[in-house]
Order: structure tokens, then sequence, then C-alpha cells
């Protein structure tokens, strides 16, 4: 077995373990770790996702109880470029998930590629812009306030590379389904269709059902849109 296959692994064992023994810790909320987690089968499809794109570098937005950084990081594995670097953004997973999901990243191995950083999104990514950051892709389950989606979706667009990848959790909510809509139809973003299967995971908001993750490639090259052609969205 190489030392790619042994990274892969190890982290495939965390997240079996992660689904079926639930976090070692969790928030004193009632389901609170089935609620807030991205299921199995999305974080499986997100993985393959980044593996069919050779992703390198990955910037996530939301940690929680890591499923989702930990379906990146087996993709990381497995791509095995020079120089995987993995990004995670939650002012949250210390004060208030005590560090749960990243002691499943370092129990992975996953802490030598992933770097967190515990201030909001609206301050952390503005600052990888100014460092010259540059990913090939995105996660993106913060905040679903409209106007935090829409502002993390704004610093991603200038992080993401031209033709890179952006996928959003939590479609389904109407706040962060209107922030996306805005750069799907003014800034050239378009759905990859078969990205995540049709089929609906969980119940959405007002125990409706539909699909849950969306991804998106963005325009290559990238462009700024006149403000004379505005599209409402």
């Amino acid at each position: 077995m190489t030392n790619t296959d042994e990274r892969a692994t190890r982290v495939r064992e965390v997240r079996r373990r992660l689904t079926q023994e639930g976090p070692p810790r969790t928030r004193d909320q009632e389901g609170d770790f089935e609620t807030v987690t991205v299921p199995e089968q999305h974080c499986d499809q997100l993985r393959d996702l980044m593996v069919s794109e050779g992703a390198e570098k990955v910037v996530e937005v939301g940690l929680a109880y890591a499923s989702s950084a930990l379906a990146i990081g087996e993709a990381l594995a497995i791509v095995n470029r020079p120089l995987p670097r993995h990004v995670i953004i939650d002012p949250f997973q210390e004060r208030e998930y005590s560090n749960a999901g990243w002691d499943l990243l370092c129990s992975a191995g996953l802490d030598s590629i992933a770097t967190l950083m515990l201030t909001p999104s609206s301050i952390a990514l503005p600052q990888l812009l100014t460092e010259g950051f540059v990913a090939d892709a995105a996660f993106v389950d913060g905040s679903h306030r409209f106007h935090e989606v829409f502002v993390d979706l704004y610093f991603l667009r200038k992080i993401v590379r031209p033709g890179g990848l952006i996928v959003i959790d939590d479609d389904w909510w109407p706040s962060v389904h209107t922030a996306a809509q805005y750069y799907e139809r003014n800034l050239g973003w378009t759905v990859i269709p078969d990205a995540f299967s049709d089929e609906t995971i969980g119940v959405g908001p007002h125990g409706k059902q539909r699909a849950r993750c969306k991804a998106y490639r963005l325009p290559d090259p990238s462009f700024e849109p006149s403000f004379e052609n505005f599209r409402a969205f």
C-alpha cells in the first residue's frame, strides 16, 4: 500500500467512525450533529467532485463536526498533488464546538495540510485574498444569512481560480439560494447538474423536500458585468 493509499484509508476510517458513532462531543442541543452535519452521501459526492477536479487547494467556510472537511481531506489525499492545502474558516469551532471537528481532522492526520482560521469569513476571506491565495475550489456552509452568504461568494469568486468550483450547502434555504442566484444570473456561474444526485437527502425548511447541495463552475476567463446589464434575481 502506498503512502497515498494509507493517508486516504486513514481519513476514510475517521469518516466511517463519525458516521456510525457520531462526534466525540456535541453542543447541548438535541439532535445537533444530525441537524448540522452534511449527510454522508453528499460528502461522498463532494469528495468525488473534488477528485475529478484534481483539486490541490480548497477553501471551506464552516467546520462544525468536520463531515465535509474530512471528505475534502480524503479527496486531497487521493489526488496527491505536490502542495495540498485546505483552509477552513469557522469562528465558532473553538467556543461552540469545543474543537470537535478540528480534533477529528487531526486524528485523520489532516492537520498537516489544513489551516483553521477562527475569524468570521468576512474577515478571513479578504485576508486570504490580500495574501494572494488562489484556490481550485471552495465549499460554503457557514452563515445562512443572505448578506453574509453574498459576501462569502463575493470574495470566493476572487479567490477561486477562473474555471474553478464553488459548492454551496443548504441551497434549499431561500436566503442561501437567493444569494447564489445573483452570481448565477449576473456573473456567469453555471450549475454542474450531475455533481449531486437528484435524490433529496433530509428535509429542508418548513418540511419541504428539495435539493440540498449545488455546485457551480466559474467562468473562464472571469469578467465584471456592466451595471447597465443587471439582471434581477
